[in-house]
């Protein structure tokens, strides 16, 4: 046997060691994707082999947990990619129009900044009837979930949660500041539901408004993307909106039922 095919099996084997023990469904995303996400936790187990990974795996319940919450994608920011964000304050203020109740949902959430962030920028723009919001974040991560409920998050080296929130004219009205410990205010956090749901398996939510996707489905293996557009597709009333990554495409299947409102900014109207 090759080096080659030694490593696709071994690979193969902590792959149905997750399909069977992890509450994650690995056949879904791109091998490359799960590679890496693995061999970081490798890494940190200072193991070179999964075979040895796979022992780990075996022996500690507390790496399944790890292992879950490295492979679910829970990488965001406070008003991650402005330009958008600036973009949909236009979409915002045509729903809240009417001041009827207007259904929002983020997904994945990862920690709740998304979500969190549709709000505020609600709160801060008087055109925009934040009383008329209804804002759900799910994902399948429990860690991600207890993370958003807490809304605490911290300036590292790497992430400056002040500069993420200088969209906003004033933080401050929704941000408690602690040196470099940034939470969300309870009054602001008692408007977002957070709950688990796992697009590719719990199906759609119905007749949602605004509905974000971004940046998961460059992780999805291609087979297994028009299932999950089908999803949120399906959880969209006529005239709602869906906002995707800006690398990201609507699939050709399904493009002649969206409309671009800002093909730059991924923000497209449901017109089926």
């Amino acid at each position: 046997m090759s080096k080659r095919e030694f490593k696709s099996k071994s690979f193969g084997r902590v792959i149905k060691h997750i399909q069977d023990e992890v509450d994650f469904e690995p056949e879904y995303y791109n091998e490359d994707y799960l590679d890496r996400r693995i061999t970081a936790r490798m890494r940190r187990h200072d193991v070179e082999e999964y075979d040895e990974y796979l022992d780990v795996l075996q022996t500690d319940s507390r790496e399944k947990e790890a292992l879950m919450d490295s492979l679910t994608i829970n990488v965001t920011n406070f008003f991650r990619n402005e330009e958008m964000w600036e973009a949909l304050r236009p979409v915002l203020r045509e729903l809240t129009d009417d001041q009827r109740r207007v259904d929002v949902w983020s997904a994945p959430c990862a920690d709740g900044r998304e979500p969190y962030s549709v709000y505020m920028l609600s709160k801060d723009d008087r055109r925009i009837d934040e009383d008329s919001l209804s804002v759900v974040g799910t994902d399948i991560s429990d860690e991600a979930l207890e993370h958003a409920k807490a809304g605490t998050y911290e300036t590292t080296r790497t992430t400056d949660i002040g500069e993420e929130l200088d969209l906003l004219d004033r933080p401050e009205k929704y941000v408690e500041i602690v040196d470099e410990e940034f939470t969300v205010k309870k009054p602001i956090r008692d408007e977002i539901t957070f709950e688990r749901h796992d697009l590719i398996q719990d199906g759609p939510r119905r007749n949602c408004d605004l509905v974000f996707c971004r940046n998961l489905l460059i992780y999805i293996d291609t087979a297994f993307k028009d299932p999950i557009f089908e999803t949120l597709t399906d959880s969209l009333r006529e005239g709602g909106y869906l906002v995707i990554g800006m690398t990201e495409t609507i699939p050709e299947s399904l493009r002649d039922d969206f409309d671009p409102v800002n093909k730059r900014c991924r923000i497209y109207e449901y017109t089926p």
